[in-house]
């Protein structure tokens, strides 16, 4: 397995700079922002497309410190009502795929998207419970009407490039959860997948180990997000999870996202490791800093520190003891 780092915290750095630096601390993948949330700070996604020499150059900065792409990332809303900001999500997206194929990324990580919860409405919808009713139609419409027809001819679109499309569940999204995402894969191919980050699982009360199976099961694992969140219960016990307290009120929230070993300890990392090698995934880590109680730098260096004792360097070796 490889350690990764999604390089946007360090977006106000040249590519090579952010290169020469990740390569310092250990870092064996690059995930690359190209668009939407992420941003496209050392990949301009319009310019690489069209551009074969930078595309040349950039693989010849990251090969020069020792980095693969893991995945090129954008995330954003291509479900939207708006019809403007859903067309504009829907190209981002379907250009990241064909830029990936041209640079030899098999990877593209996303969103799933929110829809309105019926037509004509305007803001995204995010359904937590069937009752009253109209909330289940709502969510009938949001799948069957909005999702799979837009994701069926994404997947589509993925196929023909080679790439998978990594999905983060991710709250606040249609695909929250892992039977949402078995869904949505289900609905469409196996080009649609996950990019498992276990940060939003956590606070969700889900067992990330146990996710990790149910999902390796189905072979839907396509990326992961090493990134932890801690619980405050002192909070939690209060007012719940679904904390809508701002993310700057650190000492007000229920949970914040977290540098890896602040929310769950280093056995905790082992373990989450070793069930993933289990069911097959040999990718990449790769760590998404959003600590705010820590400076990016320092985020990423303790987190690369702690996957360093956990991640496996070389492969499975022979079970001689059972011959």
């Amino acid at each position: 397995m490889d350690i990764g780092v999604l390089t946007v915290p360090l977006g106000g750095e040249s590519i090579d700079d952010a290169a020469a630096y990740l390569d310092d601390v250990g870092v064996d993948a690059v995930e690359l922002g190209v668009g939407g949330w992420p941003g496209e700070d050392h990949v301009d996604r319009e310019r690489y497309l069209e551009d074969e020499r930078s595309r040349a150059d950039l693989l010849a900065v990251l090969s020069d410190h020792g980095l693969r792409i893991s995945a090129l990332a954008t995330h954003n809303n291509p479900l939207h009502p708006d019809d403007e900001r859903a067309a504009e999500a829907d190209r981002e997206l379907r250009e990241a795929i064909r830029l990936a194929d041209l640079l030899g990324v098999d990877t593209v990580t996303c969103f799933s998207g929110l829809p309105a919860g019926a037509p004509g409405d305007s803001t995204p919808n995010w359904i937590t419970a069937p009752w009253p009713s109209q909330h289940a139609d709502a969510l009938a419409y949001q799948w069957d009407e909005v999702a799979i027809p837009y994701w069926s001819d994404l997947a589509k679109h993925a196929d023909h490039h080679d790439v998978d499309v990594a999905i983060e569940m991710h709250p606040n999204m249609l695909v929250y959860e892992p039977t949402g995402m078995l869904t949505l894969r289900e609905a469409t191919n196996d080009r649609i997948g996950a990019n498992f980050d276990p940060s939003h699982l956590y606070w969700q009360g889900i067992d990330v180990t146990e996710a990790i199976r149910f999902l390796g099961e189905h072979d839907a694992i396509h990326h992961v997000h090493a990134k932890d969140t801690k619980v405050y219960e002192s909070e939690s016990r209060v007012k719940g999870v679904l904390d809508t307290t701002s993310y700057t009120e650190e000492a007000d929230r229920s949970w914040l996202f977290r540098s890896i070993g602040y929310g769950h300890d280093e056995g905790h990392w082992k373990d989450l490791v070793s069930t993933l090698r289990m069911v097959g995934y040999e990718g990449a880590l790769s760590i998404e800093h959003e600590d705010s109680l820590t400076s990016s730098r320092e985020g990423l260096e303790k987190a690369v520190d702690v996957l360093d004792r956990a991640v496996f360097e070389t492969r499975q070796g022979d079970v001689y003891w059972t011959e």
